[in-house]
């Protein structure tokens, strides 16, 4: 229950006692819980892949406020920037939506006030579940690996897999003779590394250099350019600025 336990402790004390009551009467749901959903004037929602659990507890915008302001470290302010994106990432990676009422000027979205809903995603370390995609990726032959795409639904385990496959290339595999290559990872939202003061959080191997809270754009570019990476992973391709970043670094790269 460590990893729910970093999560609950942003919440008020009254929100926090029922969550841990809740979870601890069922252990099955401490390993399946994906997502805590608090909106206002509405139930919890625990969501695990099989079904949502609605806890009746009424969240007041009060409460909202509180969780907000803990996951800001009480300077809402200094995070605005992330707020803006839609999205805070805590220590362990775990990742919370944010919703309101967008303050917008042109196309930017310049803050996020009257905060209505957050959404506690849950981030899990799941060492070796890429083992059985590893030879599709790797090439044995030139001690390489192979342009990868890893594609499927939201919450379907995207990342989870791509940072094991970036820890078994990172450290190499024995079994298979595969010697680790240096890996630049650009951790766009803090989701794979999940760095905390410098230090990532989870395992992505020893030959990994990871720069976050930056585009893929840039990102790639200063990795190329500063520590010569053999391999670049980044998360959630969405847009065409993606795609041209990493069009350019394969044509930089080779």
């Amino acid at each position: 229950m460590k990893d729910i336990e970093e999560i609950l402790r942003y919440f008020p004390n009254s929100v926090n006692s029922l969550l841990k009551s809740t979870l601890i009467q069922d252990r099955n749901l401490q390993k399946d819980l994906q997502e805590i959903r608090i909106r206002v004037e509405r139930p919890i929602l625990l969501k695990t892949r099989q079904a949502d659990i609605v806890i009746d507890y009424q969240i007041s915008s009060s409460e909202i406020l509180q969780t907000l302001e803990k996951l800001c470290e009480n300077s809402v302010y200094a995070y605005k920037n992330q707020i803006c994106e839609g999205f805070l990432t805590i220590r362990g990676g775990h990742r919370i939506g944010i919703t309101g009422t967008a303050v917008v000027e042109g196309e930017k979205i310049l803050n996020i006030k009257y905060i209505t809903s957050l959404n506690f995603r849950i981030a899990r370390e799941v060492i070796n579940c890429s083992n059985y995609l590893l030879k599709e990726i790797i090439d044995r032959e030139n001690n390489s690996i192979y342009n990868t795409l890893i594609v499927s639904p939201p919450g379907k385990g995207k990342t989870t897999i791509l940072r094991d496959i970036i820890r078994n290339i990172s450290n190499g595999i024995s079994e298979i003779n595969f010697k680790g290559m240096t890996c630049g990872l650009v951790d766009e939202r803090g989701e794979i590394a999940a760095m905390y003061k410098g230090a990532p959080q989870n395992d992505i191997g020893m030959r990994t250099d990871v720069i976050e809270n930056i585009s893929k754009s840039k990102g790639m570019k200063m990795l190329i350019r500063s520590m010569a990476p053999e391999v670049i992973a980044c998360d959630e391709i969405g847009s065409k600025e993606d795609v041209k970043a990493i069009r350019r670094s394969y044509i930089i790269r080779y």
